[in-house]
């Protein structure tokens, strides 16, 4: 869950969003608002993007989303796979999540009805050109000349991401705050900061204590199996003591195999666990998130030390027990 989750967060809020601000006007206004964007103090660089209410139809199943129309070679806002590498807006044609495609049924070269639900409310067969497998909500992006084609209405835009300079970034946005055509004005950073609040205050905790649960429970299974042993070989390990055998020695024989136990038990942990994994990624497969399945060697490294651990904290238990195990009492107790 760590790794999925700072994955995601990393991709979207520091790969794809790489604008200071995002601003949304309240209606659609003039591309030339670029100008005047760029003319504001502190500012120093301007991408308009439109966004466009739409039905999708592909046979009996349909979708409202939006369209997103971006620049062809955007640098604030960009499409990131989920591997990390990123994909230009095609001039042509609809660019859709792989969520919202797997929906509706497309896959690359099929056409789905697009219904534009203002202006002239169009009804237009579209391609798709790319599907791009993402994490965060169901989207499609065009190349903002074919959007204005679509849609009609003029060469209008929604919004704009904006670059700001660090010292004029909170003037800035209390001034565009106060305009009477902003809607919102957000800041990546801010969301990010955000989301992590409530990854701490949610999820963090939550494994935070089934992390714990879970290292008490190898600790009591390390400890049982030790435990048993110790029971089963007894009479042998006493045995051992009264023909020379040190304490040390009798304690290599039993908690060894223990050890070499353990050790062969983490990869097929490691395999078990990766399996869970991959059931919780596929059962977190939303239209508002998607967390991949991402497990990192430090993930590993950390399963394997706690079960370490635990066997190691087993093994002093039972060897203070060992140690103190009364030989002739032992001794007599019948097979």
């Amino acid at each position: 869950m760590f790794d999925g989750v700072q994955y995601m967060m990393d991709l979207q809020f520091r790969v794809a969003q790489r604008e200071d601000l995002a601003l949304t006007f309240n209606r659609p206004v003039s591309s030339a608002v670029r100008y005047q964007l760029q003319h504001l103090r502190g500012v120093t660089h301007v991408e308009p993007f439109r966004m466009v209410p739409v039905r999708l139809r592909s046979g009996h199943r349909k979708r409202e989303t939006g369209i997103t129309g971006l620049e062809r070679h955007s640098r604030l806002r960009r499409i990131v796979t989920a591997g990390g590498g990123t994909q230009p807006v095609p001039l042509e044609g609809l660019m859709v999540s792989k969520f919202l495609a797997d929906q509706l049924g497309l896959s690359v070269g099929d056409s789905v009805i697009v219904e534009v639900l203002e202006g002239t409310r169009r009804t237009v067969s579209v391609p798709i050109t790319g599907v791009v497998e993402d994490f965060l909500g169901v989207m499609a992006y065009m190349e903002m000349g074919a959007l204005h084609r679509l849609a009609r209405g003029g060469r209008v835009v929604s919004g704009a991401y904006l670059t700001v300079d660090p010292a004029q970034r909170a003037a800035l946005n209390a001034y565009l705050k106060e305009l009477p055509a902003v809607a919102s004005v957000a800041s990546p950073g801010q969301l990010l900061a955000s989301f992590e609040k409530q990854l701490a205050d949610g999820l963090f905790i939550g494994v935070f204590f089934l992390l714990g649960f879970s290292g008490v429970i190898a600790v009591a299974v390390v400890y049982n199996g030790a435990r048993v042993a110790l029971s089963e070989r007894g009479r042998e390990l006493a045995s051992l003591r009264v023909l020379g055998f040190s304490r040390r020695e009798v304690a290599v024989l039993l908690l060894g195999e223990q050890g070499l136990t353990t050790l062969a038990g983490i990869p097929v942990g490691w395999a078990l666990g990766y399996g869970l994994a991959a059931l919780v990624s596929a059962g977190l497969q939303t239209e508002t998130y998607r967390i991949p399945l991402v497990v990192s060697s430090r993930t590993f490294a950390l399963a394997a030390t706690i079960t370490v651990l635990a066997a190691v904290v087993s093994g002093l238990v039972v060897r203070r027990r060992l140690d103190r195990m009364d030989l002739i009492e032992v001794l007599k107790t019948r097979e």
